[in-house]
């Protein structure tokens, strides 16, 4: 009896558990998002802003990623494949790993230690994350010359508007 009213409550309710577009693509930053802050491998504090300044003028191509995610993990070999077919544009991966010992461990693991890699110390809940609409990874973002955004929203490195956006970027 119990198990049918669980089943019926999901029915009602429609619990999904997938990623959901966002209602509005942004194509720029909240100052709170910028001044989110992340730790490097060594466990410096840097911010979004740091981030984006260090690839001004170049395309940019942001993974949100984590150890533990199986569709991440998944997803590694082609987003690895994307970073080698556009070597003349950067590629920053940020974790969503639950621990710094996590993100080490994950680095070691799926040899992400020679990529430019950052995790979210303050966890999954925080400035940067809420403004982008981050409700499930990976995803993918495409960052502009001018440290706008470009490509608000893919789930897959497959995406092909991915690689249309960066090849209209630079043009």
């Amino acid at each position: 009896m119990r198990k049918l009213l669980v089943l019926l409550m999901i029915g009602i309710f429609g619990i999904s558990y997938s990623q959901k577009l966002p209602t509005v693509l942004k194509t720029g930053f909240s100052k709170e998002a910028l001044n989110q802050k992340l730790e490097n491998e060594e466990g410096k504090s840097i911010t979004i802003q740091q981030i984006l300044d260090q690839h001004k003028g170049k395309v940019l191509v942001i993974d949100f990623w984590a150890g533990w995610c199986r569709d991440c993990l998944k997803a590694l070999p082609k987003a690895k494949e994307l970073e080698v077919n556009n070597k003349n544009i950067d590629f920053v991966f940020l974790s969503l790993d639950r621990s710094k010992e996590g993100f080490d461990k994950s680095l070691e693991r799926f040899e992400m230690k020679d990529k430019e890699n950052y995790w979210f110390a303050s966890g999954w809940k925080n400035d940067f994350n809420n403004y982008i609409d981050l409700n499930w990874i990976p995803r993918y973002m495409v960052i502009d010359q001018k440290s706008a955004i470009a490509k608000y929203y893919a789930i897959s490195p497959e995406d092909p508007e991915i690689q249309t956006t960066i090849d209209k970027l630079l043009k």
